[in-house]
C-alpha cells in the first residue's frame, strides 16, 4: 500500500464536513483519493462492499447506528483501517477498543488555526493508517460489566493468578515505564489490566491530546486491578498505582532521596510529539537507573528508542512489543534494532515476561 494510490472513505453525518474532508485530502499527499463520502453506515457498508476502500476516516458519534457498533459488525469481515474523526470523549475509547487505528479530534471549523492544524495531524494520521495492521479487537468488557465492576474487589479474576509478594524491597524501589504510541491505548490496556494490584508503580506515556489523558486514565483505572490516574506534577510513584502523563505536556521521573515522584510541565515537543516518551525514558535511565525497567508498545517512528537503549546501558530491564501484535510497528522496531530491547513478546505475553522477572528478583 505504500506505493499505491490510497482509497479513502469518509463517513459522517454532517455534509459539510464530509465535503471539507472530500477537498482537503487530496491535496496533503498525491497518493490519497478519496473515493466518497456516506452520511451514515448503511451507505457507508454499501461503499465498501462496492469499492473496497484502503482507509475510512469516521465519524463516533451518528444518528441510527453509531460509530462502535458498526465498527464491531465492520472490521471482522473487512479488516480496513479506520481513523475516528470526532469529537474528544469517552465513546473515542470504545471505538478504539473495537479496533480503530487511531483518532483525531474535529476541528473547530469556524478558526482557520484550527483548521491548518487539523489538516497537518490529518496527513500523518493518514500515513500511518496506511501502514496500520487491523487487529481484531481485544476482548475488552464494555462500562459497567461484571469483570470491570469486580476489578478492584480482590474477587478472582482471569487476570488474577501472577500474585506478587507484598513485602519486598526489590519490588519497593522498582519502577515500571510504558511508552507506546498509534494502537498504544488497547495495548497498554492489554498489559495493564493483567497486572496484580501489588505491581511495582508504573508510569506511562501514550502519545494522546489535552483533554484525552484523563478520561483514558479514568477508563483504564474501572478495568485494571492497580489504581490509574492522570500525573500531576509533584505526584508520587508508589505501588500499586499507574500514572498516564497528561496531554500536551512532558513527564519526568525525578529521584527525591529513596523515593521517585513525576516532574510535568510544558517543554517543547521531542521528536514531534508532546509528551514524548523519550523524555521518560530518558528521566528513567539517569533517576531509576538499574531500578527501572522499560517496556516500548506499537507506535510510528521512532520515539522512545534512544531512551529505552539509555535505560537498558543504565542496568534497566527492557522489553519490546513483537511485530506480530503490533498495529504500528515503528517504535519496538527501531529500539530492537539499535539494541534497546532485552527481550521481544506479544502484547497479551509482556505481562507474562514482565511478572516473571519481578518474581524471580524479589
Amino acid at each position: 500500500m505504500r506505493d499505491q494510490a490510497l482509497n479513502i472513505l469518509v463517513v459522517d453525518d454532517s455534509l459539510v464536513f464530509c465535503r471539507f474532508l472530500t477537498s482537503v485530502i487530496p491535496t496533503l499527499n498525491p497518493r490519497f483519493h478519496v473515493m466518497g463520502y456516506a452520511l451514515n453506515t448503511t451507505l457507508a457498508l454499501q461503499a465498501i462492499r462496492r469499492q473496497r476502500p484502503d482507509i475510512i476516516t469516521m465519524d463516533v458519534e451518528m444518528p441510527g447506528e453509531n460509530g462502535i457498533d458498526f465498527l464491531k459488525r465492520l472490521l471482522p469481515e473487512y479488516p480496513i483501517p479506520v481513523i475516528l474523526v470526532s469529537s474528544l470523549n469517552m465513546n473515542v475509547l470504545e471505538a478504539l477498543s473495537c479496533g480503530a487505528v487511531d483518532f483525531l479530534r474535529k476541528p473547530d471549523m469556524s478558526a482557520p488555526n484550527s483548521r491548518e492544524n487539523f489538516t497537518r495531524q490529518l496527513l500523518t494520521k493518514l500515513l500511518i493508517a496506511s501502514r496500520a495492521h487491523v487487529r481484531c479487537p481485544f476482548a475488552i468488557p464494555p462500562a459497567g460489566s461484571k469483570m470491570e465492576t469486580e476489578g478492584k474487589t480482590g474477587r478472582t479474576s482471569p487476570f488474577s493468578a501472577w500474585q506478587l509478594p507484598d513485602a519486598s524491597p526489590f519490588l519497593d524501589r522498582t519502577i515500571i515505564a510504558i511508552g507506546a504510541s498509534t494502537g498504544g491505548t488497547e495495548a497498554t490496556l492489554e498489559v495493564l489490566r493483567r497486572l496484580p494490584a501489588n505491581t511495582p508503580g508504573i508510569v506511562v506515556t501514550q502519545h494522546m491530546p489535552e483533554g484525552f489523558t484523563a478520561m483514558y486514565a479514568q477508563r483504564l483505572d474501572r478495568l485494571c486491578q492497580m489504581k490509574v490516574k492522570e500525573a500531576v506534577n509533584g505526584d508520587r510513584i508508589r505501588r500499586g498505582q499507574v500514572l498516564i502523563a497528561p496531554g500536551n505536556q512532558q513527564m519526568r521521573v525525578v529521584r527525591v532521596g529513596n523515593t521517585y515522584t513525576v516532574s510535568c510541565f510544558a517543554g517543547q515537543k521531542v521528536n514531534g510529539h508532546r509528551p514524548s516518551v523519550d523524555v521518560l525514558f530518558d528521566s528513567m535511565a539517569s533517576s531509576a537507573a538499574s531500578d527501572g525497567i522499560g517496556i516500548i508498545l506499537t507506535g510510528m517512528g521512532s520515539d522512545g528508542a534512544k531512551g529505552l537503549l539509555k535505560m537498558r546501558q543504565a542496568g534497566a530491564y527492557t522489553i519490546g512489543q513483537d511485530k506480530a501484535s503490533c498495529v504500528v510497528y515503528g517504535m519496538p522496531m527501531v529500539a530492537n534494532d539499535i539494541g534497546a530491547v532485552a527481550i521481544q513478546a506479544s502484547c497479551s505475553n509482556i505481562p507474562n515476561v514482565l511478572l516473571n522477572f519481578l518474581k524471580k528478583n524479589a
